[in-house]
């Protein structure tokens, strides 16, 4: 098997969820004995939570890039960034390795262009809602994303940073969420993308108003078909 990094830390709880799923993934791929070859960095996300100015960004891109080199002279064959946020570096990221690194995005569009799904809602925190990097990268794989509003990206980073982050959730933020939901489908929405790991401690993916495309489960999904493709 190859050996895969992952930038982790963004938020501990989120790379406790990439662990738990690739070693899963690994499990029924190859043997339900097997751990999955990571080698994992894991990032101090209190200073790295709820950028907004360049400033910030150029930053955080210049501490994952350096994260990435590291895991790449570790032995890392390719590399993956275990938030959705953080992808908004990932070319930068990207540019700092020479090997492969897997984008979110475009592995959750390649998973829904394979399906009938074709106007979605995404959701999560604020960056990824309202900033291109990652509205563009679904859009290229002839996804049609509804515009945000701002009322439900208010209330998702609300939920996001003050309880998900810290492995909590209020039962008021479980009924907001559903209530988003019922009314991006109302809006004409025919599928859900999850663009934030800790939503998964809300939303019931298997009983839902509308399909749901978990970015976090179909991630560590392509993880795994890096790690075993030599299997």
């Amino acid at each position: 098997m190859r050996k895969l990094g992952l930038i982790g830390g963004l938020s501990w709880y989120s790379t406790r969820t990439y662990y738990e799923h690739i070693n899963r993934g690994v499990q029924r791929r190859v043997d339900r004995r097997t751990s999955a070859p990571l080698l994992i960095e894991s990032l101090d996300f209190s200073g790295l939570v709820r950028l907004s100015s360049a400033e910030d960004w150029k930053r955080a891109g210049e501490e994952l890039s350096a994260s990435a080199k590291r895991l790449e002279d570790a032995g890392a064959t390719a590399i993956i960034i275990g938030a959705n946020s953080m992808h908004k570096v990932f070319d930068t990221v990207a540019e700092a390795v020479s090997v492969p690194m897997l984008h979110i995005a475009d592995c959750v569009g390649r998973r829904m262009a394979q399906t009938k799904a074709r106007r979605a809602a995404l959701v999560g925190t604020r960056s990824v809602m309202i900033d291109s990097f990652y509205r563009e990268r679904l859009i290229a794989h002839d996804i049609e994303l509804l515009p945000p509003q701002m009322d439900f990206v208010e209330t998702l980073d609300r939920i996001i940073y003050e309880e998900l982050i810290f492995g909590k959730a209020a039962r008021q933020s479980e009924r907001e969420l559903k209530t988003i939901l019922t009314n991006l489908a109302q809006d004409g929405a025919d599928a859900v993308v999850l663009g934030c790991t800790e939503l998964e401690m809300i939303v019931d993916v298997d009983a839902n108003v509308l399909p749901i495309f978990d970015g976090t489960k179909i991630h560590a999904e392509a993880a795994v078909d890096w790690i075993t493709e030599q299997a």
